[in-house]
């Protein structure tokens, strides 16, 4: 769970069956989506630039976690980013598609060693939201204690993997053609995009970072730090008090 862009680079190279319709779909998605954003992002009228935000979405949505995130660093940047657009783009923070309950039951099995339904006194059918790397349950302890559970997203590495490499080898290739120096230094922009990425999925590091950061403030009455439940959580398994 480290990345490497020239390991990852090499593994990708190794599998074009993986490579290359990967790359004819990403490629296909997003010609699309600039040319309509050439062709009509003038105009203005709202509604086209709502169709346009909505676009822009859904071709996000579509190419998976590692593009959903670059929607949501774009939506903290209205410097880039029209304003009518960045509505849309927020959404892509805690309002996507969830993946399959079931699956979500079986990671939690397989990392914590136990069906949830052992594990808590009451796990519901369905996530409370759902981002871009995983999705979050209200459970409840034994005790009324209620928490907050959440899970990743099946195949996530090997999926950051293969897309970071095509991010980073169609940056790399178009970074001369971007205006206003937009290209500068794009690829280690996007080497430092992917080693925050892979250092989000390591849960027990989000947890190692939620306790000392709970120590650093425990003096301070106006911060509240939810908890981590250890025994119910791992590297791809998080759980935190529940905070209405």
């Amino acid at each position: 769970m480290r990345y490497d862009p020239g390991r990852d680079f090499r593994w990708l190279l190794l599998r074009p069956w993986v490579a290359i319709p990967r790359l004819i779909q990403v490629l296909w998605a997003l010609t699309g989506l600039v040319l309509v954003l050439v062709l009509r992002g003038g105009s203005a009228d709202p509604l086209v630039q709502q169709s346009l935000a909505r676009r822009i979405l859904n071709t996000l949505t579509g190419l998976g976690p590692c593009f959903i995130k670059v929607g949501q660093a774009l939506s903290t940047r209205p410097d880039l980013v029209r304003r009518d657009w960045l509505d849309e783009l927020t959404r892509l923070q805690d309002d996507l598609p969830p993946f399959p309950h079931a699956l979500a039951l079986a990671r939690i099995e397989q990392e914590l060693g136990a069906p949830a339904q052992e594990l808590f006194a009451e796990f519901p059918d369905a996530p409370i939201a759902a981002a871009s790397l995983g999705q979050v349950y209200k459970a409840r302890l034994e005790g009324q204690a209620w928490v907050a559970v959440k899970v990743q997203r099946p195949n996530l590495t090997f999926i950051l993997r293969r897309d970071l490499v095509l991010i980073r080898f169609l940056g790399v290739v178009t970074a001369p053609l971007l205006p206003l120096n937009l290209g500068f230094g794009l690829g280690d922009i996007i080497d430092e995009f992917g080693r925050s990425l892979f250092e989000e999925i390591d849960y027990v590091q989000e947890a190692d970072n939620a306790e000392r950061f709970a120590n650093l403030f425990a003096d301070n009455d106006a911060v509240y730090v939810p908890r981590v439940e250890r025994m119910l959580s791992s590297t791809r398994v998080l759980t935190t008090t529940w905070i209405d």
